[in-house]
């Protein structure tokens, strides 16, 4: 949740940039990030489908560990951070 407030913070403020500057953001209009937004969960549909037709249960473990993490782009739940290695 963190990193996507802050994401959100330094939007606001690059905005306030823009309006003191008086110039035009180059932001795509919501709607353009919305239509993102459906890609993203479009693409979890052919996974979704390929599970469903192979008879592998559709489950909400599944779907937490395989679909939220590239609709978010956050680090799976089940996974730890890669250690890095000792010389």
């Amino acid at each position: 949740m963190k990193p996507y407030l802050i994401s959100l913070l330094m939007g606001v403020l690059a905005g306030l940039v823009y309006s003191l500057l008086q110039i035009r953001s180059p932001a795509p209009p919501v709607i353009a990030l919305l239509g993102l937004l459906g890609m993203l969960i479009g693409e979890q549909l052919v996974p979704l489908a390929r599970r469903k037709l192979s008879g592998e249960p559709l489950t909400a473990a599944w779907f937490r560990t395989e679909c939220v993490p590239k609709i978010t782009g956050a680090p799976p739940a089940n996974t730890t951070p890669a250690q890095p290695e000792k010389k």
